[in-house]
């Protein structure tokens, strides 16, 4: 017996290489990654200065985690990567479609992700990973258009649920003077309304140009902070809205009154962090890394998760049939694992993802929310952003 056994297991052995054998790729599945780039307003730290392969490297990633599951289903993954200007990303789009890329994803602010989707219509899908417009969210919705880069509402939302779980609930609200900083404060407003919050006082920081990253310009910013928030209002915490990053990297250390900073610095809402380990996020981190050479940012995980989820509807449905990928991409079954401890899915009233939002400082991931204290009767995500019953898209998604 003792010897039948043992060539049971010689013969399984033998067998093991025929049974794990990858299946020859048969389905290939074809998406694209366009990066519009801007020349704008250098940041003010050479650390966040953005890498070449910013959003391209989460690309590569995606495509070969697709890829492993797909050798053994007869599926492979090809992402072409482009970049372009505002000028020209039509242009480049059109040649994209004419390649038969049904599925885009996008690196671009509002008003040039709003035009991509316009300009593709019915023929492709557009995933946009970069723009956190609360507008492409609501009037200026898409049916065409997807979101893995969380709304402003949504990061407003994560940081004012934590912020009133400390009860820190007085804010002193300093917003930008660019367009983009005074819909993310509209973001905050909103969010302190809907978790009772308190916004005692509002400033607005005119940005008067000049070379930030000069010594001249940083010190004169950094000279300004103490006299602009002398004489507030009594306040818990500033919640800064510097979308545009002028101003808000010099308010930590600097401020009249010693209280905390939170919002475009100090403690910031975020999709991604590298210091983000919980949930198997370790692994991530370590592959990116081997991959690109560096973190990842949110730019590169939020096309990774795009690009997943092309990857989760190919191996779930088998299918070839576009039509039956996006299906599948927009229903409730797609359940996309993003190392946050809960199943993502795209939301049906405004094509947003549903995930937690990171709120990090420094090194470390202070907290993740949804908070446990703020419930939902349908997803606790959906504590987060636009709830269906206040979203403004009006016949934007399928």
């Amino acid at each position: 017996m003792r010897n039948l056994a043992f060539a049971g297991v010689i013969a399984l052995a033998l067998l093991q290489p025929a049974l794990v054998q990858p299946a020859m790729a048969e389905s290939e599945y074809r998406a694209a990654v366009l990066r519009v780039d801007q020349t704008g307003r250098a940041p003010i730290s050479r650390l966040d200065l953005p890498p070449d392969d910013l959003g391209f490297a989460g690309a590569r990633l995606a495509t070969a985690d697709n890829g492993t599951t797909g050798q053994f289903m007869g599926q492979s993954f090809v992402t072409d990567e482009f970049t372009a200007t505002p000028d020209n990303a039509a242009e480049v789009l059109e040649g994209i479609l004419a390649d038969d890329i049904r599925l885009i994803v996008t690196l671009a602010d509002e008003t040039v992700t709003g035009a991509l989707a316009d300009t593709a219509g019915d023929r492709a899908l557009i995933v946009n990973a970069r723009s956190r417009a609360d507008g492409l969210r609501n009037e200026g919705c898409r049916p065409n258009l997807l979101h893995t880069a969380p709304s402003n509402a949504m990061l407003a939302d994560a940081l004012a649920q934590f912020l009133v779980t400390k009860r820190w609930s007085d804010w002193f609200l300093i917003a930008g003077s660019h367009p983009e900083d005074q819909a993310l404060a509209e973001a905050y407003r909103h969010a302190a309304r809907k978790f009772g919050a308190r916004i005692v006082e509002e400033r607005v920081y005119e940005d008067t140009g000049g070379a930030r990253r000069t010594d001249s310009g940083h010190v004169q910013v950094q000279a300004q902070m103490p006299v602009f928030t002398q004489r507030a209002r009594d306040h818990h915490v500033i919640v800064a809205a510097d979308e545009a990053g002028i101003f808000a990297a010099w308010l930590p250390y600097h401020t009249w009154d010693a209280r905390p900073v939170a919002g475009s610095a100090g403690l910031r809402p975020a999709s991604w962090h590298p210091a983000h380990e919980a949930w198997g996020a370790t692994q991530f981190q370590t592959r990116f890394e081997r991959l690109a050479n560096r973190p990842a940012r949110d730019e590169d995980y939020q096309v990774w998760l795009a690009l997943r989820a092309l990857g989760e509807a190919a191996s779930r449905t088998g299918s070839e049939d576009f039509t039956e990928i996006e299906a599948y991409i927009r229903s409730p079954a797609l359940e996309l694992a993003g190392f946050k401890g809960q199943a993502l899915s795209f939301r049906d009233w405004d094509g947003q993802l549903r995930q937690p939002v990171l709120l990090a400082t420094g090194p470390v991931v202070t907290s993740v929310s949804p908070q446990p204290q703020f419930l939902h009767q349908v997803s606790q995500l959906d504590s987060l952003g636009h709830d269906r019953p206040e979203s403004q898209c009006r016949g934007g998604q399928q």
